[in-house]
């Protein structure tokens, strides 16, 4: 698996990420949810130099132009919350792609662990594409994990996965490394170092889902 981590350079993405993680701004949920979807918008513009691309003609008021466009055939696929305004802001620049959609979550049991429970799930054919999956954040590495396994169970083999996610911990970078196979790349915006004992990432930015949404019950 490859690791893209976009904030490892100095660019315009680290100052949305900061907003997101000041517990002052994040307060401001339109703020947040709209840093995600600039975030969304960065990460597809930097997936789209790896695509296949061919000349076309394209017929102009006064003659012919021959423009260099991409030929792969995008899945774009969201965890359901947080996601999606990352998705929105994919969506605005790969507008042509296909969807898909999957409820993912943590199910705590009375001694306080957890495990994720993955319920819905709706995805176009995979078979061939470029599959992208989005999540605001990984912690452990499993939700992302069981999701990939119920679309390709669900749609078929992509011809390639790109991962994304602003924040990550380096004990999912760990994980997903062993778990997904070579044609998978990882983006991210921060690898975060620690994971508590009750699998949060520090520093984090909070729940993702709740600071876009309000708080649920």
């Amino acid at each position: 698996m490859k690791i893209v981590n976009l904030g490892e350079k100095n660019t315009l993405l680290n100052s949305f990420i900061a907003q997101m993680r000041d517990k002052v701004v994040q307060k401001d949920r339109l703020r947040f949810r709209t840093n995600l979807k600039r975030l969304g918008q960065i990460f597809a513009y930097e997936i789209s130099k790896t695509l296949q691309y061919s000349c076309k003609e394209v017929s102009t008021p006064l003659g012919t132009a021959e423009v260099n466009t991409f030929d792969t055939k995008i899945v774009l696929s969201t965890i359901l919350r947080a996601g999606l305004p990352l998705h929105d802001g994919m969506l605005s620049y790969f507008d042509n792609a296909e969807s898909a959609f999957l409820a993912a979550y943590r199910k705590y049991d009375a001694a306080d662990k957890f495990h994720i429970n993955t319920e819905y799930c709706t995805t176009p054919d995979l078979e061939g594409k470029t599959l992208i999956i989005a999540d605001a954040m990984l912690a452990t590495g499993s939700s992302i994990i069981l999701v990939y396994d119920r679309l390709i169970s669900d749609g078929g083999q992509p011809d390639h996965t790109h991962i994304v996610c602003p924040i990550v911990s380096a004990v999912a970078v760990d994980t997903l490394k062993k778990a997904l196979p070579a044609n998978t790349t990882l983006w991210t915006g921060a690898v975060d170092e620690e994971l508590t004992s009750h699998s949060f990432v520090v520093p984090g930015l909070g729940d993702a889902g709740d600071l876009a949404y309000g708080e649920k019950i």
